[in-house]
């Protein structure tokens, strides 16, 4: 079950963010910048990445959706290699072969390039449910159409007020990846995407329509950044040299679309101080049955979206032998200073 975010995870996100590869200075010319303006910003900012070709998104997959040897399909918990041999020809059912998903249909602009083949909205997925999402808009349904066994999501009429028409409803875990898949749609192409319509695009809100506004939104907050996203977006900007800003700054998404629409963005106002390679060092990491800090210090371990996992007032060893599987942060108050440093943490068994 997701949660709404609150200013609490907002800064976590933030802190998750600048933790990872963005590189350094790479949003500078957005900083102080709201709305309209923002978008803007970030356009010149992703724009003009390299082109890969349409056959070379399988080589982009190799590291950008593949998780313990297999493809990370979003519409199906199928198991795929990812070589050539389970890549679609013919299908017939879930789990015969995964092919490239467009989250912006082609149809849409006309097959023409760089949407074509921008991996940051190209999935690999299962191809029988591909082939029933085909060009509907995503959406929210009750009773739709699932085709069963290892699929995920379904089919089916429009629930969500501003479209009436069928839509594919993704599963929840992913809702908030094709949210930031749009967002970022909508500002790479802001040149043209208000021409793609559907229902979803438009020169109302951005280049959102106000249902793809409410949908989007309502899926970025309950579904917040995943390791997978963090993942994929490093991966990506190794072959394009552009990033998703909306997984390096989820709240970038407010600025723009949300509740921040009248504020100016600047991420270094947001009085955290986030720890470097070169400050406190923990280990192991990943770690499977403990966590080594350098001194003794109050902690709290974190789920990505916020929750708390663990907390203590003064360890100089936190017990993760007990702690799930992924990926957490590890928030650490210095002495005698004070000051809060945020930690990426893998656990792993």
């Amino acid at each position: 079950m997701r949660k709404r975010l609150t200013s609490v995870v907002v800064l976590l996100l933030v802190a998750l963010a600048a933790i990872g590869s963005e590189p350094t200075g790479y949003y500078n010319s957005a900083y102080n910048k709201g709305s309209e303006q923002l978008r803007q910003a970030l356009y010149n900012i992703i724009k003009d990445h390299t082109v890969v070709t349409y056959g070379y998104l399988y080589t982009v997959y190799q590291t950008s959706d593949v998780l313990n040897g297999q493809i990370w399909d979003i519409y199906s918990t199928c198991s795929f290699d990812p070589g050539a041999s389970q890549r679609c020809g013919d299908y017939v059912s879930v789990c015969d072969c995964y092919n490239r998903e467009h989250t912006v249909p082609q149809s849409w602009f006309n097959e023409a390039s760089p949407m074509k083949s921008d991996a940051f909205h190209i999935y690999p997925t299962d191809g029988k449910v591909n082939g029933q999402r085909s060009n509907y808009p995503y959406g929210e349904c009750a009773n739709g159409t699932n085709l069963g066994g290892h699929a995920l999501g379904r089919l089916g009429s429009s629930t969500f007020p501003g479209y009436n028409g069928t839509v594919f409803e993704p599963d929840d875990e992913y809702k908030g990846d094709l949210a930031r898949t749009y967002f970022y749609m909508a500002t790479r192409y802001a040149d043209q995407c208000n021409n793609w319509g559907h229902g979803v695009f438009s020169s109302a809100n951005s280049g959102l329509s106000d249902y793809a506004v409410a949908l989007f939104m309502k899926w970025h907050r309950e579904d917040p950044v995943s390791q997978k996203e963090l993942m994929r977006n490093d991966a990506i900007y190794a072959h394009q040299d552009n990033r998703n800003p909306f997984i390096d700054h989820p709240e970038l998404a407010e600025y723009i679309w949300g509740n921040m629409t009248s504020s100016t963005w600047n991420p270094t106002q947001v009085g955290i101080d986030v720890a470097t390679e070169n400050a406190i060092v923990i280990a192991p990491n990943p770690a499977s049955e403990y966590i080594l800090l350098p001194a003794a210090m109050p902690y709290t371990l974190m789920s990505a979206s916020g929750n708390i996992v663990l907390q203590g007032d003064n360890a100089e060893t936190i017990d993760v032998s007990n702690v799930p599987d992924g990926f957490y942060l590890l928030q650490l108050r210095e002495q005698p200073n004070g000051n809060l440093s945020f930690h990426k943490v893998v656990v792993k068994h």
